[in-house]
Order: C-alpha cells, then structure tokens, then sequence
C-alpha cells in the first residue's frame, strides 16, 4: 500500500522544527489575483456536488431543502473565518496542515495534513467516476477505465503546466458552471409562472423518519460538504499576490454567492419536482430542465461534465499543493517539493496524487469512495479552528485578517455538532483513514526525533 511505502521514506526531508520552513531555492509563482481567487473558490464550491446532492438533501430534510443548504452556509462561514486569519498570517502552500503543524507540532499536522490530503485524493477519484457515468453517456459510451485515466491524465497536465492556465480554464468553466445552475433557476421560475409547480413543498420540512430539526442538521451534514471546496483555497495563499487583501474578499464573497445560488437553485428544484420523485435522484437538476420542457437534456449534461471536470481540477491541484507544502513542512517525502524549473509547479506531488486517483477510481465505486469525506473534512475543519485559538499568541510581522474569536468557538461547536449526525456507516468506512494517519503520524514523529538526534550528536562530534 502506497501510505507504507510513504512512511518508510519520512526520514527525507524531516530536519525542520514545528512550524519553521526549510530554505528553499525557489519558490511558488505569485500570480493569482482577487478576481481569480474568487473565481476558483467559486468554481470549486460550485463544483459537481450541487449537480447531484439535491435529491440526497432531499431525502432526508423533505421538500425544504432549501432550509439546510442555508443552514449549512452560516456553519461554513463560522469555519471560513479561521482559514481567512490563518491563510493570510500564514500564507503558504500546505493549508490545515501547516496551521496545525504550527498550533500542534508534526503529529497533528501530519495527521490534520493526511486527512485532508486523503479527502482530496478520493474526491478527485470519486469525481473522475462520475465523469465517467451518466452524463458522458449521453454522448458516448467508452470503457470506464479509458475515460478515468485519460480524463485525470489531462487534468495533471494541465495542472503542472501552471497556476495561471489552471485558473484561466477554471474562469471559463466555473462561468459555464454558474451559467447552468442560473438556467435552472430561470426555468424553475418558468414553471412557476406557468402554475406547473407546487410552492407549498418549500415549507415541508422534515420526513417520516426525521422530524424538523433531525432533518435540518442530517441535510446540513450532505449541504456542508457542498461547501467544503472553499478549504482549497488555503493551499494557492502563497501563490497569491496580496494575500491578506484578496483572500478574505474572495472567500467570503463566493461563499455568499454560492449559498444564494444554493438556496434559489434548492427552491427550484423542490417547486417544480416532487419530493418523492426528487429524494435520490441523482439528477436532479436535469428533472427540473425536462419539466420546463424548452432546453434539450444534453445541454445540460455538457453543463454537468464542465462541472465535474472543473471541480475535479480545482481539488487536484489543492491536492498537488498539500503535498508539496506537508513535504516543505518534513511530514512527506521531500521529493514532493520538486518544481519545474521554468514553470515552478510542483510536477512530482501532481504526477503522485494523480496516480493515487486513479488508483482509488479503478478499484473502487463512488459511494465507496465518498462515504467518508464528510468525516475526514470534519476532522480537518475541527483542528484549523483549534489551531486559530491556539496561534493567537504567535505574532505575524506583516498585516493579516483577524477574526472574532467567538467565530472560531462556534467553528468547533458546529464541527463537532455535524460529527454527531454523521452515519454510522460513515464513521465505519473513516476510521481506517484516521487510523492509518495516527500509526503514520506516530512513525513521522519518531523518525524527526531521530533525525534531530543523530543531527546532534554529529555536531558534537
């Protein structure tokens, strides 16, 4: 298993104390501006979630899905505050896990670090999965295999060929992203005015088996993830021009917009198709463009596979970054931190966690692969707001964003809230990743002590 190959190599790279970062000849390319960085939290929030979890909400809050996808934005915000002040105290490639290294030493930023960079690797499997389904078949029918290698194999090219032209394609496609979700609110009030739909399903909350309140916090664990694409944008903070003016614009811009594109598209969806026709679809938004009957489905499915290509390339490279900045930081192998030498993207971690996809994608099924990352992401977001707790005493020497601390407070009590929700199928298919990540974070920490060690005594001798 790769994880075992990983650690017997942690002895690379493992010379830096908690916190510091290593000399480096070079470093990332500062390209990324305000409009960019919106435009990439946006695509990647706006990703192929949205696409298919509105029938899931469905099912388990009823015809107010609505309710929950907007609960789910104010328990995000809580959790954005905290990357906000951490991304531009600290703005370096490497995200939650550099934050908790700092706050907590290397076993828990090993283990906060492993968790997300997992999240991110089975996501980007998971997606390319879905690339391979339902929407290409409209098209054409290839083997799933073919489609996954090919479709991850061009996203990493384009990946390592630069921030810039990843972003340039992420401009285009999170347009055409927002463009289809705007068409299916159009067409959702379409049929309204038309008198074909049922505003009264906006109100009904709750199913059978969940009365009110279960049903708003069981359909904000599903609508939460749907929002969890903002993290990834922590990892671009060093790649950023001016990160301590753009990055708290930008994040919490998309994140509002995405919840009133959220909440409107929610609405549309529950108004013009039955619940009971809505719960587990998993196209649901494709019903709501065949109700109104104007616009062919195979718009939409190309709509659909810009957005999972989109959200597949966005989370790649939020990926490549992580490992690249946990290998800066001595918690991966250092070969992770190889750049291109004109083009100064880190080509070693990309070719890595885009194999590691693939891998995942080939053998396993996207409910296997998607089971946990809501717990995984849970863990992640619950240490990034300890981590803000505990990082107040540590003084930046540049201006930063700084948020109340209340905010933080209640990131944890909502992490820890939504961890109460979680299925019990989840927490079953999640504890090996954390168990994986605590023997390994176990075998970091003991091969730096080590180093340390063995770097002493040669000093004095």
């Amino acid at each position: 298993m790769w994880v075992a190959r990983a650690a017997a190599t942690y002895g690379c790279g493992m010379n830096h104390a908690a916190g510091s970062s290593p000399t480096r000849s070079a470093s990332l390319a500062r390209t990324v501006t305000t409009g960019g960085l919106f435009l990439f939290i946006l695509g990647d929030v706006l990703g192929a979630g949205v696409y298919v979890l509105a029938g899931e909400i469905a099912q388990i809050s009823g015809g107010a899905l609505w309710v929950p996808l907007l609960v789910a934005l104010l328990l995000a915000l809580l959790t954005a505050g905290s990357y906000a002040e951490l991304a531009t105290k600290y703005p370096r490639a490497g995200g939650s896990s550099h934050y908790a290294t700092r706050a907590f030493g290397p076993f828990v930023g090993f283990l906060v670090g492993f968790c997300m960079l997992s999240a991110g690797i089975v996501s980007v499997g998971a997606l390319s999965l879905g690339f391979a389904g339902d929407y290409l078949a409209v098209f054409v029918e290839l083997p799933t295999i073919l489609v996954v290698v090919l479709f991850l194999g061009l996203l990493a090219a384009l990946n390592t060929r630069g921030i810039s032209e990843s972003l340039g394609a992420n401009r285009v496609a999170t347009i055409i992203e927002v463009s289809g979700l705007l068409l299916v609110i159009a067409l959702g009030a379409l049929v309204v005015i038309r008198g074909e739909a049922d505003l009264g399903r906006l109100t009904e909350l709750g199913t059978p088996e969940n009365g009110p309140i279960a049903a708003v916090l069981a359909g904000s664990v599903l609508a939460f993830y749907s929002y969890a694409g903002f993290e990834t944008s922590a990892n671009l903070a060093e790649e950023t021009k001016d990160p301590a003016r753009s990055y708290p614009r930008a994040l919490f811009g998309a994140l509002i917009v995405a919840g009133v594109i959220y909440a409107l598209v929610g609405a549309a969806a529950s108004a013009v198709v039955p619940t009971e026709e809505l719960a587990g679809s998993s196209a649901p938004l494709a019903q709501v463009i065949s109700a109104a009957g104007i616009v062919p489905p195979i718009v939409f499915s190309a709509v659909a596979l810009v957005a999972v290509a989109n959200g597949a390339l966005l989370t790649g490279i939020m990926s490549s970054r992580l490992a690249y900045g946990m290998a800066v930081d001595g918690l991966l192998p250092s070969a992770l931190t190889r750049l291109l030498p004109r083009r100064r993207t880190p080509w070693v971690a990309i070719v890595v966690t885009t194999a590691l996809s693939v891998l995942l994608a080939l053998t396993g099924t996207i409910e296997v692969l998607a089971g946990a990352m809501v717990l995984l992401l849970l863990v992640v977001f619950l240490a990034v707001n300890a981590s803000v707790l505990v990082l107040r005493r540590d003084r930046a020497d540049h201006r930063h964003f700084r948020v109340p601390v209340f905010l933080p407070i209640g990131g944890i009590v909502s992490c820890l809230l939504l961890m109460t929700q979680v299925e019990g199928e989840v927490w079953r298919r999640g504890l090996p990743f954390l168990a994986v990540a605590l023997v390994l974070a176990a075998i970091a920490v003991w091969r730096r002590k080590s180093s340390r060690d063995k770097a002493a005594v040669s000093t004095d001798n």
